[in-house]
This record gives structure tokens, sequence and C-alpha cells, in this order.
């Protein structure tokens, strides 16, 4: 029996094609119950169709995909990530459609079902903008208790943001919908970019992954080309090529939580501020006034330190290997 029965809410995404496919080589211990798809590095529908090209790579292909939201809860608009990802999400080598097609059932109103059918039993890795997982709350106030947990990598508590200064991409695409599920009382650990930076596969690393023969490791190949020239560019203080890879930490960390440290805290979102939206924010005061926005909201788990190199094994280690 595996341990973990998940369902990955994402916006494929080269990075989180790295975590589908690491996911995909933990079958012992992972069952993919479900995988929704969510705007943010492109569109919700070309995000689910990525989706289904990754997992048919990965040979899952029969796991079902849903097309979740297109635009977050306030329908406001902020440019995809496809000037990192690449006009298709996969560096413009995303290729032919796969076999399998998207389900009829929208992302959240599946999330619901399946967590009604199943309390207790599946967890959610949020990999995105919290767009769907805010929905589904929406639909269902009693979803955190139906939860068994719920990991997000999001947000930028003590670190820079990357999409602005002060936020992090997936939490800026929707700010209002990361507040919601942030404060609703889910069993959350939100894996923030101050440990998803630190996490850098140089060029010694990606060549390594060009050498190997299987599947996975030729697609990853083609499909991080646009994602290490833009990581490059934005990284130059790092001394050569390489990426950033965000989402397979959340990934591993949600096998391996031992691998990082953590505190846990209250988190509120900005969505009004003009300069500030989708800025994370932690208060370390020891003490909240009534006058705080966070009196009475539960506290959620944050990484705040990791264990860099394996974390770069293991990922390396499950792209690599053959089919």
């Amino acid at each position: 029996m595996t341990d973990i029965r998940l369902i990955v809410d994402t916006d494929p995404g080269v990075d989180d094609a790295m975590a589908l496919l690491y996911l995909a080589a933990q079958r012992e211990r992972v069952e993919l119950v479900s995988v929704g798809s969510v705007h943010g590095n492109l569109g919700a529908r070309p995000g689910a169709e990525n989706a289904l090209r990754i997992l048919e790579v990965a040979g899952l292909g029969s796991v079902p995909v849903a097309v979740g939201a297109d635009r977050p809860l306030d329908f406001s608009y902020l440019p995809s990530g496809q000037f990192v990802h690449g006009a298709d999400g996969l560096s413009g080598a995303a290729g032919p459609a796969a076999s399998a097609r998207p389900v009829a059932e929208n992302a959240a109103v599946r999330l619901v079902r399946l967590c009604r059918e199943n309390p207790g039993e599946l967890t959610v890795l949020a990999l995105g903008p919290l767009t769907n997982l805010a929905l589904a709350l929406h639909l269902e106030p009693e979803l955190p208790n139906l939860v068994r947990s719920v990991v997000w990598m999001g947000g930028a508590i003590d670190a820079p943001g990357n999409i602005t200064a002060h936020a992090e991409a997936n939490a800026a695409h929707d700010p209002l919908a990361a507040d919601q599920v942030l404060g609703a009382g889910f069993p959350l650990t939100v894996v923030p970019l101050d440990v998803t930076r630190r996490v850098w596969a140089d060029a010694d690393w990606w060549a390594s992954i060009a050498a190997a023969t299987g599947a996975r490791a030729k697609a990853m190949t083609a499909w991080s080309r646009q994602y290490l020239r833009a990581n490059s560019e934005f990284e130059k203080h790092r001394g050569g090529p390489g990426t950033l890879c965000h989402d397979p930490v959340a990934a591993i960390l949600l096998l391996e939580p031992e691998l990082a440290e953590y505190e846990r805290h209250p988190v509120l979102v900005e969505f009004a501020g003009g300069q500030t939206r989708g800025a994370t924010l932690v208060d370390r005061r020891g003490y909240i006034t009534p006058a705080d926005a966070s009196a009475g909201r539960p506290s959620v788990r944050i990484a705040t330190d990791i264990d860099v190199r394996p974390c770069l094994g293991r990922l390396q280690a499950a792209l690599s290997a053959e089919d």
C-alpha cells in the first residue's frame, strides 16, 4: 500500500513537470489520484494539456486531469509565466498532444468530490496559484477537515519575491485565494522561495540529466531549455548556467519533510497594495494586538531551511532513472 494518496494542483510549467516526473518515480510511496490545472505559468486549458503530456511520458497516462480556474478570484490580470517557461509552458518543446483528454469535471468540483468520498485520506500538493483550492473551499467549507494535508509551493517570507520585488508568482497570481486558503485552517505546509531558491541545479547537474537515456530524462532535457536560459539570465550571480527547482522541492518535502526545518506562524497575503500585491506576511513580534488582521488566524507550517544536497540527489535520480 502506498504512503500517500495525492491530488496535484498545478500550472505546468517546467518545474511543475520536474515535480510530476519526480512523483511518478515514487510509485511505491505515492498514488497519484488526480491532477488539476490552474492559471499561472500559462492558461488552465493548455496547462491541463501539458499535464497529460507529462503524465504520458511518466507512464501515468491513465491519471485523470481536470481543467481548473483560468483567472484569479477577483478576475484581475497578471502576465503569465510564459516568459520563463516558453509560449507552450515547456520551452517550445511540448510536442504532440497526449493520447488522453481532460475529464469533463472542473478541477475544484473534482477536488471536493474526491475529498468527500475519501475523508482524511487525500493529500493535496499545490504547485500554482491557490484559486482551485479557494473555489473548492467555497463549495465545501469543511474541506480543511476532509483532506489529510496540503503542501503549497508559494510565498516569500524573508526572501525577495520573484515575479515582483515583494511577491512570489503563485501568491501574486491570486493573492485573495492564497489569503483565504492560508487562513482556512488546513493542515498546511508552505514551501516558500526562502528554501526553494537555495536549491540550484547547475550546468553539471543538467548535463547528467542530458546524458541519461530514459524517457523522463530525454523529455526533461528538451522541456528545460527556455527555463534554463531564463534562470541563468535572472540568476547571474550563481556564476554559471542552471535552474531553480521550486516545485520539485515541494514534492520532495512532501515525501521527506525531515529534509527541511520549519516554523509555525499565521500568514497574511497582501491583495490590495499597488506595489505589494501577493506579499506573504509573517509577524515575529511575539504578540498580537486587537488591531492586527492576524488575530485569531490559524498558523501554518513554513519551511525555513533545507538540506540542499539530498534534494538535488533525489531529483537527479528520479529524472535519470530508466523506464
